[in-house]
C-alpha cells in the first residue's frame, strides 16, 4: 500500500522521518530559461539542474534497490532531471514502469515545466504516480516571454510570445489533465525580483482555479552565465511577503531545499555515501532479460536506424552471434489504420525481443509497446552502435544523443526547484 503521508517534500511532518532519491534519467530539456543553466558531472554544487552522473533506466533501478537496501526509511522516487521528465519521455516512462514493477509500495514523483506532460497523464495514473510539480512563472504571454529564450514542442521550435502562448496552453492543459485523474499538483514558481514578483499571488489564485493543490515560491539563484545571472536573489523579507500572498489563496509549501536532480537522502541532509554508489552504478553495465535475446530495428536501409516507428512496414530482426551481430529476419509489422491495436499487437510479435530501436516514436506506441518489458531506444545511427548499447552496454553516440548535455532548458532538478 502506498502511504503518500510519507513524502517528505509534500508533508512537512514527514521531512525529518523518511528519505526521498532524485533519478538523474532525464538529461534532455524542451525549453530554455533565462535563469537556468544545466551542469553535468558536477559535485560541488547544490541546486536544481545539478548531477554528476546520468542513468539508463535499467541502471537507475539497480540503484534503487541498493539504496533501498540501505536505507529502509526511503519512501519517495521522484523523476526530476538534471532536464525535464518529458523531455526525454521515453527513459521516464520506462524507469517509471521498472520501479513499480520492483517497488509497488515506492511513492513515485514527477517535476517538470508541464510542456509535455498531457499525453502521458493517463499511464501515470495508471503506474500509481502521485505527486507531480509543474513550474509555471507567469499566466502572462507578455511576462512569461521575457523568462524564456525559446520553447521546442514536436521538434519545432518557437519564441518570443508564440512560444509563451504554447507554453502556458500545454501547462494548463497538464494542470487539469492530472487533476481529472486524481494526481496531487504541486505549482511552483521561480520568484524572479523586477519580473514576476508582484504576480505571485494572481498565480497563485489562478493555479487554485485550476485544481492544484499547494504552491511553492522559490527565490531565484543566480546562476554565472545565464540572463539573470546580475540580479539579485530575492530577500528572506520578499519571500515571507510572497508566500503570505500565496497563503491567502492556495497552500504553501514552507521548506522546500532546491534539491539537485541526484539528490537522495532525508531533505536537506543529502547522504554522502550515495555519490560514490551513483558514480558506480553509471558505468556498471546492467544486462536485461536474457530470455530475450532479439533486438527489432526500424530502418529504411539495414545500415542505419533512421525511421519512425509509425513509418516502418517491417522490422530488422537480429540477434548476437559468436562472430558478430546478425540479421536474422525482417518481421513485418501490423497493418495501420487500427489505432492503438496496432501497438498491442506489435509488442506481442516483439516478445522476443529485449529492445527496440527507432528513429522516432509518439507516446501511444512508447506507452503500449513500452508496457510489455522491451526497453525502446531512440536514436540515428549505425545499427552495429546500437547493438553495442544494448548487448555490451556502451554508450550511444548519435544524432539524437548529440544534444545531451547541451545546456537547454527546464532544469526540474527537483521537484521543488527549476522544474
Amino acid at each position: 500500500m502506498i502511504d503518500i503521508e510519507k513524502h517528505p517534500c509534500f508533508s512537512k511532518e514527514a521531512k525529518g522521518k523518511y528519505a526521498r532519491v532524485h533519478l538523474p534519467v532525464a538529461p534532455k530539456c524542451n525549453i530554455q530559461c533565462n535563469y537556468c543553466k544545466r551542469d553535468y558531472d558536477c559535485v560541488n554544487e547544490s541546486r536544481p539542474g545539478v548531477t554528476s552522473k546520468v542513468l539508463s533506466p535499467e541502471q537507475a533501478l539497480t540503484y534503487l534497490v541498493k539504496l533501498r537496501e540501505k536505507m529502509p526509511h526511503l519512501s519517495v522516487v521522484g523523476i526530476a532531471g538534471p532536464g525535464d521528465p518529458f523531455a526525454n519521455p521515453v527513459e521516464t516512462m520506462t524507469t517509471l514502469r521498472l520501479i513499480r514493477r520492483e517497488f509497488p509500495d515506492m511513492i513515485l514523483c514527477l517535476s517538470s515545466n508541464g510542456l509535455n506532460v498531457a499525453p502521458y497523464v493517463e499511464e501515470l495514473a495508471e503506474l500509481k504516480v502521485s505527486h507531480v510539480t509543474i513550474t509555471m512563472n507567469a499566466f502572462d504571454t507578455e511576462v512569461t516571454k521575457d523568462i524564456y529564450k525559446w520553447v521546442r514542442l514536436d521538434k519545432r521550435g518557437y519564441v518570443g510570445v508564440e512560444g509563451a502562448k504554447i507554453l502556458l496552453e500545454k501547462q494548463l492543459e497538464a494542470i487539469k489533465l492530472l487533476k481529472m485523474h486524481n494526481i496531487t499538483v504541486k505549482v511552483n514558481t521561480i520568484v524572479i525580483p523586477g519580473t514576476n514578483d508582484h504576480l505571485v499571488g494572481d498565480i497563485a489564485k489562478t493555479a487554485k482555479s485550476l485544481g492544484a493543490d499547494l504552491m511553492n515560491a522559490i527565490p531565484l539563484f543566480p546562476v554565472e552565465d545565464t540572463p539573470y545571472e546580475n540580479l539579485v536573489e530575492p530577500s528572506a523579507a520578499m519571500m515571507k511577503e510572497v508566500r503570505a500572498k500565496i497563503k491567502e489563496h492556495i497552500k504553501p509549501m514552507t521548506h522546500c531545499a532546491r534539491c539537485r536532480a541526484d539528490a537522495v537522502g532525508l531533505l536537506g541532509k543529502d547522504d554522502p555515501e550515495a555519490a560514490k554508489l551513483l558514480n558506480d552504478i553509471a558505468n556498471m553495465t546492467v544486462s536485461i532479460d536474457e530470455t530475450r535475446p532479439h533486438v527489432a530495428v526500424a530502418s529504411q536501409e539495414g545500415l542505419l536506424v533512421n525511421q519512425h516507428l509509425g513509418e516502418a512496414d517491417f522490422l530488422y530482426i537480429y540477434k548476437e552471434t559468436s562472430s558478430g551481430y546478425r540479421m536474422i529476419e525482417k518481421r513485418r509489422t501490423p497493418a495501420s489504420g487500427t489505432g492503438n491495436t496496432r501497438w498491442e499487437a506489435l509488442g506481442e510479435c516483439l516478445n522476443d525481443c529485449r529492445a527496440l530501436l527507432v528513429g522516432g516514436i509518439g507516446p501511444s506506441p512508447s506507452s503500449i509497446i513500452g508496457r510489455t518489458g522491451i526497453k525502446i531506444v531512440e536514436m540515428t545511427g549505425l545499427i552495429d552502435d546500437g547493438m553495442d548499447a544494448i548487448y555490451k552496454g556502451k554508450s550511444l553516440k548519435t544524432v539524437k544523443k548529440a544534444d545531451v548535455f547541451r545546456c537547454g532548458a527546464e532544469c526540474s532538478g527537483s521537484g521543488t526547484g527549476c522544474g
